[in-house]
């Protein structure tokens, strides 16, 4: 199975985790008689009292014979090093952007880390069918963004697909008579745009943990990418830490993400 791995990153309020939703619902992770709440990713007691998402979080989800792994970021300048961190674990990233609000400030911060880090980026030109929607001049708003910010020539060259994430819809024209029920549209995007990842499988471990969870029976949870290399259950690893001092443990649990769940799997190698 070919694996795919990007981030949604957009300023707060343009529709990320909306999106995010709509593309859990339209992978069919999700079991018919599975309830998926709105706000899926923001699991958080402050952000969903408040509306926004605050930490990372981690996805993944089945298209066609791909794994999806999507990566649902901070929206808010507050929160800025969620998004640092996780430029690390993609390929490529899905720009996301408001038809009649365009780019805002914190467009500026997130795409700036994701170019730095010379990602493929996806733009989604979201709530087009918003009343006083100008997708002409926010394209525009976009690419003058990308050059402004020092985007390579191929990075500035991006796709566009246009969407209605709330009523979950989707097109590659901007026509709002295309917009048609489905993600379908976003998905072949990715697919086709964001490269496959490294699978340098015969190398000496190399992963970097991203993220941290906590499991009541498990304990810490490390959530990170394999850069190289394969890992396995019973395995005994070296832990670098950024002062240099290093620490051996083994592996006890290995975990795959499907939909909002962690699968407990043996082994895993780079992707």
């Amino acid at each position: 199975m070919q694996i795919r791995n990007v981030a949604i990153i957009a300023h707060v309020d343009h529709g990320k985790t909306t999106l995010v939703d709509q593309l859990l619902k339209d992978s069919k992770t999700f079991r018919e008689n599975e309830k998926l709440e709105e706000r899926a990713m923001d699991s958080n007691d402050i952000e969903r009292e408040r509306g926004i998402t605050i930490l990372a979080k981690a996805t993944g989800v089945y298209y066609d014979d791909y794994k999806i792994n999507i990566l649902d970021t901070p929206g808010h300048a507050d929160f800025g090093g969620e998004v640092e961190r996780i430029m690390h674990m993609v390929d490529g990233v899905i720009l996301l952007v408001d038809a009649k609000e365009g780019t805002m400030p914190q467009t500026r911060f997130v795409l700036k880390k994701a170019l730095d880090a010379k990602l493929k980026p996806i733009v989604v030109i979201n709530k087009v069918d918003r009343e006083n929607s100008r997708i002409d001049e926010v394209i525009d708003e976009v690419l003058d963004l990308f050059i402004e910010l020092g985007a390579s020539e191929e990075q500035a060259d991006f796709p566009v697909v246009y969407a209605s994430a709330l009523n979950g819809t989707s097109s590659l024209s901007p026509d709002l008579n295309a917009q048609e029920k489905t993600m379908k549209p976003i998905f072949d995007t990715i697919i086709k745009y964001i490269p496959e990842p490294n699978r340098d499988e015969e190398s000496p471990l190399i992963l970097q943990p991203a993220l941290l969870d906590y499991n009541d029976y498990v304990g810490r949870i490390g959530i990170g990418r394999i850069k190289q290399g394969k890992i396995k259950v019973g395995e005994n690893v070296v832990c670098v830490r950024l002062d240099g001092s290093k620490k051996e443990f083994k592996i006890q649990k290995l975990f795959g993400i499907v939909g909002l769940k962690k699968r407990e799997i043996e082994t895993t190698s780079a992707r």
